[in-house]
């Protein structure tokens, strides 16, 4: 049986956000150096890391290695790699830190944190780094361009990467809790004007499923233009009304729902005098002083 395909898999996604962040950095040498092996924080715990790395690497290979195979008898394990036959020099862990990123004081009013007081930068920084003969060697600097000189410019995300953008967004766009509304090009727009600046803030070290962050993403912008359009349809509803006009359906179908719910709660209550009780009156006219 053949496997499952998406219109949108993670495995694609996290490649091409690779590659887009591989645009924006320098190599020593692109093709050996810009896939990194493992994240740390620190060049000091380069040493220990090295056995974990070997096998990051050998089980990223055998999963290419098999996701490329045509013969659908072969199984993953076919594929195995050995941890133990690369060299040195073939295994590359990167550092995130901004040691190589131009301060910019008074970028933000109460900076919080060492990126507060950097430049601000599509993705965390980060530098990658080879091991060999108990040495460690800068082989890659994020946000640096082919002259090794920082630079923002020189980089791009895919187009790759951009058609995920705009397929997950108009599919989303689908949804049928979405598609009603009048201003739904707005909800695209925002959104996709969101993915282009924060899309390659995704953090591979905590998470595998850049779609379920990019989906939040879209989620949010989506929310924020209904909220904005909602508080000024209000608006307009309250001029109409002061006006003497009639405001928009939606008004009306809430004052209609208000006046279903208030006779409910009339019906429902028990008079034991001759007129409602005073605080009973009040409690069915509280939805009017939200």
């Amino acid at each position: 049986m053949a496997r499952r395909q998406n219109y949108l898999n993670n495995k694609d996604m996290l490649k091409q956000i690779h590659i887009s962040k591989s645009n924006y950095c320098w190599f020593e040498d692109r093709d050996k150096h810009n896939q990194h092996d493992i994240i740390l924080y620190s060049t000091d715990d380069i040493p220990e890391a090295v056995d974990q790395a070997r096998q990051n690497k050998a089980k990223r290979l055998q999963k290419l290695a098999w996701d490329a195979n045509e013969d659908k008898k072969k199984k993953q394990v076919d594929f195995e790699v050995d941890p133990a036959s690369f060299t040195e020099d073939e295994i590359v862990f990167r550092i995130m830190g901004f040691d190589h990123i131009p301060d910019e004081p008074g970028r933000k009013a109460n900076p919080k944190t060492i990126a507060d007081h950097k430049v601000k930068l599509p993705f965390p920084a980060f530098k990658h780094y080879t091991y060999t003969d108990n040495k460690i060697n800068e082989v890659g600097l994020s946000h640096h361009n082919k002259e090794k000189e920082f630079d923002l410019s020189a980089g791009k995300i895919t187009a790759v990467l951009a058609t995920m953008y705009i397929k997950l967004v108009e599919r989303y766009s689908q949804r049928s809790n979405w598609r009603g509304y009048t201003y739904i090009d707005e909800m695209r727009g925002q959104a996709l004007l969101q993915l282009a600046q924060i899309g390659l803030q995704f953090n591979e070290d905590k998470s595998d499923n850049p779609f379920a962050y990019y989906t939040t993403v879209v989620n949010n912008s989506f929310t924020r233009v209904l909220n904005i359009e909602k508080k000024n349809q209000g608006i307009r509803d309250d001029l109409l009304e002061k006006a003497g006009q009639a405001p928009s359906w939606t008004r009306q179908l809430a004052h209609e729902m208000k006046s279903q719910e208030r006779w409910q709660k009339i019906i429902k209550t028990k008079i034991t005098d001759d007129a409602i009780p005073t605080e009973t009156i009040k409690e069915i006219y509280a939805d009017d002083n939200d």
